[in-house]
C-alpha cells in the first residue's frame, strides 16, 4: 500500500508540475484552463500511477541496466511501451481521429523521451526518501 501511495503521489506532483509549465508557458493556456486540465488528469494518474511504475519496475528487472545510458535508455523503453498506448487510448476516448492521434502521439514522443529518465530519478530519490523498497 506504501508503494502504491508513493508512486501514485511521486506520479500526480512530478506530472503536475511539469505540465502546468507546459501548458502555460509552452501552450499558453490561461490558468483556469490549467487547473482544469490538471484537475482531470489526477483521476488519470491515480489509476496508472502505480501500474506503470510497476512495468518500470519489471522492465528494470529484467533488463538489468547499469547506470547511464542504459539506465536512461531502460526509463525511455518503459516509458514510451506503457504511456504512448495509455495516450492513444485517452486521445480515441475523447474522440479525436486517427490522424489526429497520430500527430498527438508523435509529438508526445518527443516529451515522453525527454521525460522519461527525470521521471525515473525522482520515483526512485521519493521512494529512497520515504524508505519504500519496490519489490
Amino acid at each position: 500500500m506504501r508503494l502504491f501511495l508513493i508512486d501514485t503521489l511521486s506520479t500526480i506532483l512530478f506530472f503536475t508540475v511539469v505540465a502546468t509549465f507546459s501548458e502555460l508557458v509552452i501552450a499558453g493556456m490561461e490558468p483556469s484552463q490549467v487547473l482544469t486540465t490538471r484537475l482531470l488528469m489526477i483521476p488519470i494518474m491515480i489509476v496508472t500511477g502505480r501500474p506503470y511504475t510497476g512495468w518500470r519496475d519489471w522492465l528494470i528487472e529484467q533488463v538489468r541496466p547499469q547506470r547511464g545510458w542504459s539506465a536512461a535508455l531502460t526509463d525511455i523503453a518503459a516509458f514510451l511501451s506503457f504511456q504512448a498506448p495509455v495516450y492513444a487510448a485517452t486521445l480515441l476516448i475523447a474522440g479525436a481521429s486517427l490522424t489526429e492521434i497520430g500527430a498527438a502521439i508523435g509529438l508526445a514522443i518527443l516529451f515522453m523521451i525527454i521525460l522519461a529518465r527525470p521521471f525515473g530519478l525522482f520515483v526512485d530519490k521519493v521512494r529512497h526518501a520515504f524508505r519504500v523498497v519496490a519489490p
